[in-house]
């Protein structure tokens, strides 16, 4: 069922209108004030308060500390891949994703429930946007640019949603598709109408924002929804290889649109991360001081230094597997991100690529995209559509930046992929690329083992082992890596049935996987 609500809640973050997928309790929010929707819907003024509410939801705290917008379900992406290691439990945030015994469980308020609520109130808040964007006072342009942002926005939150909630191949079951406001749920798209949906907002929206200048960079312009297509392309491509075409021409599209430029290795540092106006960004989003989350927060859960006061110093640190960071040459500029020594305050290998720009100030922007994502994809696509030659080039471009000795061209044949997809690791650790690398690239699950790895001798004097997450390997098919349907989902949308629940391990009686207010899980 959809609940259709009267209020767009005048906090711009949580404006609720239309909430796909719930009883009046499942995405029950309590706003502080309120005003009626027809007094916002009454120009593009109005509807830009709207769109900006949603950009702004992309980082706000929802319900407790382990939900805070996309960079929660970013980190848990990492926390689920390879490269990411727990340093102990700490406070137990988000040690459920890591060793992927909390997807299973389908109750309210566990991470499958918080996911789909988030991406789903999104689309909500932007079919109202789109519904009523025709019939507003305004400029034509600023309806097109408005029209843009919301359909790229669209197409960004289904993507992680049919990621995170579909499986099996093209015709597989992908989640509901809506378009507009609703009251009625909807079933269960395939996996390929989902990404058709996809594929069709984007292409109108970067024919709308063609041209538009944008006014902040927490805005989506032209390259950023081409990084959004070159990214969807990619990761479609492991079920239509076709799209690997896709994912080169929107790449390079995306490159070029940017006008943006390479960080050098002296612009390679802390900064280049928390900062908005970083050389690469493409898009992210400012964090005020007084509109921070503080301890629900990205950086309270990965700043690992004790200044900084958040989660991850008290006991759950994050860090690179010592299996990475050796694979990192000494000279590359990359390396200096994570800590080379042992301390009783900083674990060897814990990252130092995420910090706060001054500890116990929280604030600090998130980064949502950048440009070294498009080379890579740029470079994996050349080299899956048989442009070796342009590949090693792309490749040689990015990673001469942060090594200068670095040479592409000793790297031929499958080697040269191989060299990609180690370099995308490296490159883009901790961004929240490796659950949705792992899926695609149908290679099972497979975390490195032994000292200074996962659950291994955390090689930090006598302060015992690594957290262990108990799962080390996953075949490709496995449905550990599925998040299940919210049970109030399949209770309350006419459309589905507990036969159209994912083919997940049901949780233990007594063992619930909890996001609470204390962290305990």
């Amino acid at each position: 069922m959809i609940r259709n609500n009267k209020y767009i809640y005048s906090l711009i973050l949580a404006v609720s209108l239309a909430m796909v997928g719930c009883n009046k309790d499942y995405l029950k929010t309590e706003p502080t004030s309120s005003v009626p929707e027809e007094e916002v819907f009454v120009d593009t003024d109005g509807a830009m308060v709207v769109l900006n509410g949603v950009y702004r939801s992309m980082y706000n705290s929802l319900t407790n500390h382990g939900n805070f917008g996309q960079k929660s379900y970013d980190l848990v992406s990492d926390l689920m891949g390879e490269d990411m290691v727990v340093h102990t439990q700490g406070y137990s945030w988000f040690n459920t994703d890591y060793n992927y015994s909390g997807l299973s469980n389908i109750r309210s308020g566990q991470r499958p429930d918080r996911t789909w609520f988030y991406y789903y109130r999104i689309i909500g808040n932007l079919n109202r946007i789109l519904s009523r964007l025709d019939d507003l006072e305004g400029e034509a342009e600023d309806k097109e640019n408005i029209r843009g942002m919301s359909l790229a926005l669209r197409a960004h939150s289904y993507y992680y949603l049919v990621n995170f909630f579909g499986h099996g191949g093209l015709q597989g079951p992908g989640v509901p598709i809506y378009t507009e406001p609703t009251e009625e749920g909807k079933a269960r798209a395939t996996i390929a109408e989902v990404y058709a949906q996809i594929f069709q907002d984007l292409e109108e929206a970067e024919t709308l924002l063609d041209g538009k200048t944008r006014i902040h960079r927490s805005h989506i312009n032209l390259a950023t929804a081409l990084g959004i297509h070159a990214r969807a392309a990619l990761q479609y491509g492991a079920l239509d290889p076709s799209f690997y075409n896709v994912a080169l021409d929107m790449s390079q599209r995306a490159i070029t649109s940017s006008a943006l430029s390479l960080m050098d290795s002296t612009q390679y540092n802390a900064s280049g991360f928390n900062t908005l106006t970083a050389p690469e960004w493409m898009w992210g989003t400012e964090v005020i001081v007084d509109q921070s989350t503080i301890f629900a927060s990205f950086y309270s859960h990965m700043d690992n230094r004790p200044a900084a006061g958040g989660y991850a110093a008290l006991g759950g640190q994050k860090k690179i597997t010592k299996s990475l960071y050796d694979r990192i040459p000494a000279g590359d500029v990359r390396k200096t991100l994570f800590a080379d020594v042992a301390s009783s305050s900083l674990p060897i290998y814990s990252q130092l690529k995420f910090q706060l720009r001054q500890a116990g100030n929280w604030a600090s922007d998130y980064l949502f995209m950048r440009l070294s994502e498009m080379y890579l994809i740029k470079a994996e696509a050349e080299a899956r559509t048989g442009a070796a030659a342009a590949a090693t080039q792309t490749l040689q471009s990015l990673v001469s930046k942060r090594y200068a000795a670095y040479d592409a061209t000793t790297f031929v044949g499958g080697a040269l992929l191989n060299e990609i997809l180690l370099q995308r690791k490296i490159e883009l650790w901790g961004e929240g690329f490796a659950l949705l690398d792992v899926k695609r690239l149908g290679r099972g699950l497979n975390r490195p083992a032994g000292p200074g790895n996962h659950g291994g001798d955390n090689l930090n004097g006598n302060d015992g082992s690594n957290f262990a997450p108990n799962v080390l390997t996953l075949p490709a098919n496995s449905n550990k890596f599925l998040f299940a349907i919210p049970e109030d989902e399949i209770n309350t949308n006419n459309a589905l049935t507990v036969a159209d629940q994912n083919p997940v391990e049901a949780t233990p009686e007594g063992e619930d996987a909890v996001d609470s207010d204390d962290g305990s899980e």
